[in-house]
C-alpha cells in the first residue's frame, strides 16, 4: 500500500518577552477534529494553492533565500512564508505586514471583517494585501524546523516552523473555530503541563518548546541561526508504548510522557 503524499504546511511559533523570560502562543485544538483534535499546537495550517502567487508585496529575505534554508524550490518557499503570515492572521490575529517594508501594522483588528473571508478562502492573501496596501514581512519570520509525518499516518504533512515576535501593540486572541482553548506559556510551563496530563504535546510540538527552552529571550532566539534538516519518526506499532523513534531526544519524550508513556488520546 502506498504512504498518503505529505501536504506542505507552515506553523509558526510565536513569542514575546515575559516577566519569567519567553513566552509562547498555543492553542488547544478543538476536539474531534480530524487531525490532532484535543491537542495543543502552535498556530498554522496547510498550504493553500493561492499562497503561491507571484504578485504578492514582500519585504525580507527573498523565496530564494528560504529556498535554501528549506531545503525546497522558490515557489514552494514563497508559498511557505505567505502560508505563514496568512495561518497566524487567520488563527489568532497577528499580522506580520505593514504600510511599508519597514513598519507593521499596530492594530489589526481593524481588519477582521478580512480575517473571516481569508479563512473561508473567500479572500486570498495577495489579494488582501493589495487591497489594503499592505507588504508582507518576511523578514519578521525566522526558519526553525521541519517536521514530516510518518509515512504509516494516512495524513500526512510536510511541516516547516517558524518563529515570530508578536508585533507591538497587536494581541493574539481564540477568535477561530480550531481552538477550544489559547494561552501564552513559558516553554517550561507548557512542558509540565504536558507531563502532569492537562496538555497533549505531539512531538514537533514538544521539540520545538525543548529547543525554546534553552534561549533567554526573544532576541537570543532571533539571533539564532539553526541548521535546518528534515525530521521524519518512524512509526513502529509493535513497540509497547514508544511506537515512534528517529526524532531527537525520542527516548527522553517517552520518558516524560504521562499516563506509563503510552501515546495517545487522553
Amino acid at each position: 500500500m502506498s504512504s498518503a503524499v505529505a501536504k506542505d504546511a507552515s506553523t509558526v511559533m510565536l513569542l514575546r518577552d515575559g516577566t519569567s523570560g519567553i513566552e509562547v502562543f498555543l492553542q488547544r485544538r478543538v476536539k474531534g477534529m480530524a487531525f490532532a483534535g484535543g491537542v495543543t499546537v502552535f498556530p498554522g495550517g496547510g498550504v493553500d494553492p493561492a499562497d503561491g502567487t507571484a504578485d504578492i508585496a514582500w519585504a525580507g529575505p527573498s523565496p530564494a533565500w528560504w529556498a535554501e534554508r528549506f531545503a525546497t524550490t522558490e515557489p514552494t518557499a514563497q508559498a511557505l512564508v505567505a502560508a505563514a503570515v496568512r495561518e497566524t492572521f487567520e488563527e489568532c490575529g497577528v499580522l506580520l505586514a505593514g504600510p511599508t517594508a519597514d513598519t507593521v501594522v499596530s492594530d489589526s483588528s481593524v481588519y477582521r471583517q478580512a480575517r473571516g473571508q481569508l479563512e473561508r478562502r473567500e479572500l486570498s492573501l495577495a489579494q488582501f494585501l493589495a487591497k489594503e496596501g499592505l507588504v508582507l514581512r518576511a523578514d519578521l519570520l525566522r526558519p526553525w524546523s521541519n517536521w514530516i509525518t510518518p509515512l504509516a499516518e494516512p495524513r500526512r504533512y510536510d511541516t516547516r516552523f517558524f518563529v515570530a515576535v508578536l508585533p507591538e501593540g497587536q494581541r493574539a486572541d481564540g477568535e477561530t473555530s480550531e481552538a477550544a482553548q489559547v494561552l501564552w506559556r513559558t516553554p517550561a510551563d507548557a512542558i509540565n503541563s504536558w507531563t502532569s496530563g492537562v496538555d497533549i504535546l505531539m512531538p514537533p510540538t514538544w521539540s520545538q518548546l525543548d529547543s525554546l527552552a534553552a534561549f533567554a529571550d526573544t532576541a537570543a532566539v532571533l539571533a539564532s541561526e539553526r541548521e535546518i534538516a528534515p525530521i521524519m519518526p518512524t512509526y513502529r506499532p509493535g513497540d509497547a508504548g514508544r511506537p515512534l523513534s528517529d526524532f531527537p531526544d525520542n527516548e527522553r519524550y517517552f520518558a516524560m510522557l504521562p499516563g506509563g508513556g503510552i501515546l495517545g488520546p487522553r
